[in-house]
């Protein structure tokens, strides 16, 4: 990213849990409908982007989290370069679907922060500000959900036990950030 600065510059860790940003990650929105989208975004990305609802899939550069029947979030599962904000997938995306007009795609990369969650008691601080049941959750490697955290809007993404990605809206990240250390030390 060029002049990325990343909102949070710390490493938390508690007794069995410790969570980190994790910058600059790629993450693109993408949206459509039709088979043919489908089937060029499959070909593009070299996965096929989950089609049932709160789930994801993974292949080695990226992964693609289902949000809603035509739309899904990709992420890479490296850091990018902090010299460019260009991306080969996003180019390659463009050219198979937006000027096919097959979909659209959207860099989302400065709008979401990725905050990686790891330890035994994850979901019991997302528990502490979160509306949401996580007791079948936790056992779906995979899932996803979107739910609010001590009222922000967040993305859970449950990659295995107990190794969580939280993605959040960058102008919430510093509220997010001190609520999980203040909530952190009473779990």
């Amino acid at each position: 990213m060029l002049n990325y600065t990343s909102p949070i510059n710390e490493t938390k860790t508690f007794d069995n849990l410790s969570f980190t940003e994790i910058s600059p990650i790629m993450k693109l929105i993408i949206r459509g409908k039709k088979r043919e989208f489908i089937s060029s975004v499959g070909k593009a990305l070299n996965i096929l982007l989950p089609n049932e609802p709160n789930t994801s899939s993974s292949g080695q550069s990226i992964t693609a989290l289902w949000l809603s029947p035509d739309e899904w979030m990709i992420y890479g599962n490296e850091k990018s370069s902090n010299d460019n904000n260009i991306y080969l997938i996003e180019e390659e995306l463009k050219n198979k679907i937006s000027n096919s007009n097959l979909g659209a795609i959207t860099d989302v990369t400065d709008q979401f922060v990725m905050i990686n969650l790891n330890g035994n008691k994850v979901y019991d601080l997302f528990s502490k500000g979160s509306p949401y049941n996580f007791n079948e959750f936790i056992n779906k490697k995979g899932a996803v959900t979107q739910t609010i955290i001590n009222k922000i809007d967040v993305i859970i993404h449950n990659k295995n036990v107990n190794n969580t990605n939280l993605f959040v809206r960058r102008s919430f990240s510093n509220h997010l950030w001190s609520w999980l250390k203040d909530s952190a030390r009473f779990i």
